[in-house]
């Protein structure tokens, strides 16, 4: 999954937001929804704004099941 990284105030930890699109059932419009996922980063190499591909994995803590598979450019 692609997102953006929100939060790298924990060691070894980046939030990522990821976005989705879906067209509403009823009203036939474009409806926005985010989530955010708490990834390993093993070299704390992810910024805040940055955009990332994550990937699940095995659980490390409670909440990080998702690690970063690249943290390049900074695409805003």
């Amino acid at each position: 999954m692609e997102g953006v990284v929100v939060s790298t105030a924990t060691n070894k930890t980046a939030v990522v937001r990821v976005d989705r699109t879906y067209l509403h059932p009823l009203f036939k419009k474009t409806v926005r929804r985010s989530k955010k996922y708490h990834a390993h980063d093993e070299n704390n190499a992810a910024e805040i704004g940055q955009k990332v591909v994550i990937q699940e994995c095995p659980p490390r803590s409670k909440l990080k099941r998702w690690e970063l598979l690249n943290a390049g450019g900074s695409d805003q």
